[in-house]
């Protein structure tokens, strides 16, 4: 059998969306740049989508910019905030995605910029006292940069809680969205968000497509350089088949969520059930089993198992046909442990493994009876 559960990596296409991206690429390939009927056509596609994804989230379509994904999102709000909109003072977790979290060093380094980290507690979750603090105490003018579900525990940031105090302390806030959009209801004309960020194959669309929201007047400067495309602020040929894919797995998700998300949140509360019956000594990390506080999506759990067998569970399962992860799947590969996991698990427990599994509407009771099966054969051979 193959399982597959690492959907906070990446999810499968909807067949639907496989049909556009293919309708487009044969029948719209002009450049949307262009000036003749073929560019025009293509140029209707893009701005057709546009105003759909602008739509879901009640905002302005120029408020909308399409980018390769969350990485380059996460890069150009950061840099061009530090570089251009004279921000001194960025304000992070330790558990945010290395995209946020690398770019700020870099930051730190060449521009000298005051960073300072929210701690987190053992469930993941922010210390919002302590970060009123710091904006209270912030004399220079500042950038809040926190993801709304953390990509490998789960965890729910109160994105409106957050935004209302950066706004009551002239802060700018950026989060990263990327496990929330098309997952969770989100009105960034509600939320006092400033840059969010969305990569589409987080919904089922395609890879290398995702935009961002840049809340209008915000003065943000390009971070590429070359043409004039998405308003000045991204050079390059915008990649129509993969917005037109992007927008048609946006509505999908959008128009089905309801019905999906309860699917997928029964799945995992299954998962966990099965898990514990069966293997009574695993842990569940961070708050996952907490729905109001935890993503529906995934769930991270720590394994009864000493290091040195511990070392090749993953290939175990690999072996049998299931697909998880040990931490983000941007870490795979490596053998660093999870920076996550490094901040609200103790050194001790850290030495025993943990599992990422994420689910999608795709997944079947039957595939998770099977991987218990394996795990639970494993863990007592």
């Amino acid at each position: 059998m193959k399982v597959y559960l690492d959907n906070a990596a990446t999810t499968a296409l909807y067949p639907e969306v496989i049909d556009k991206i293919t309708e487009t690429l044969t029948q719209c390939y002009g450049n949307p740049s262009s000036t003749h009927g073929f560019g025009r056509t293509a140029k209707t596609l893009v701005e057709t989508a546009r105003k759909q994804i602008a739509q879901y989230f009640g905002v302005t379509a120029p408020e909308i910019i399409f980018t390769s994904g969350g990485t380059e999102t996460d890069n150009l709000v950061l840099q061009s905030a530090v570089r251009c909109m004279g921000i001194k003072h960025i304000i992070t977790s330790k558990i945010e995605h290395h995209a946020v979290l690398h770019t700020v060093e870099a930051l730190e380094k060449e521009f000298h910029v005051n960073v300072s980290y929210v701690p987190v507690d053992k469930y993941g979750e922010i210390h919002y006292e302590i970060l009123e603090s710091l904006l209270k105490n912030s004399t220079e003018k500042t950038l809040v940069s926190l993801m709304h579900i953390n990509n490998e525990v789960g965890t729910v940031l109160d994105v409106h809680r957050v935004g209302q105090l950066c706004k009551a302390h002239h802060a700018l806030f950026h989060s990263d969205t990327v496990q929330s959009v098309a997952h969770f209801p989100l009105n960034f004309s509600e939320i006092p968000v400033d840059f969010a960020v969305a990569s589409a194959h987080k919904f089922h669309g395609p890879k290398g497509v995702g935009f961002a929201y840049i809340r209008k007047h915000s003065g943000l400067k390009p971070l590429l350089l070359g043409g004039e495309q998405e308003r000045g602020l991204r050079a390059g040929t915008e990649s129509v088949h993969n917005i037109v894919g992007m927008a048609e797995a946006l509505r999908l998700s959008i128009q089905n969520m309801e019905e999906e998300s309860a699917y997928i949140a029964s799945l995992k509360n299954y998962f966990i059930h099965r898990l514990k019956e069966s293997i009574p000594q695993v842990i569940i990390n961070a708050c996952c089993e907490n729905p109001e506080k935890s993503t529906y999506t995934l769930v991270n759990v720590r394994i009864p198992l000493e290091p040195k067998k511990a070392s090749i569970l993953l290939f175990h399962l690999d072996l049998n046909g299931i697909a998880c992860s040990k931490g983000s799947a941007c870490q795979s590969g490596s053998d660093k442990g999870s920076h996550v996991l490094a901040e609200i698990l103790d050194e001790e427990t850290q030495l025993h493994p943990s599992l990422r599994f994420s689910f999608s509407k795709f997944n079947m009771k039957e595939e998770l009876d099977y991987v218990v099966d394996v795990l639970k054969k494993f863990v007592e051979s």
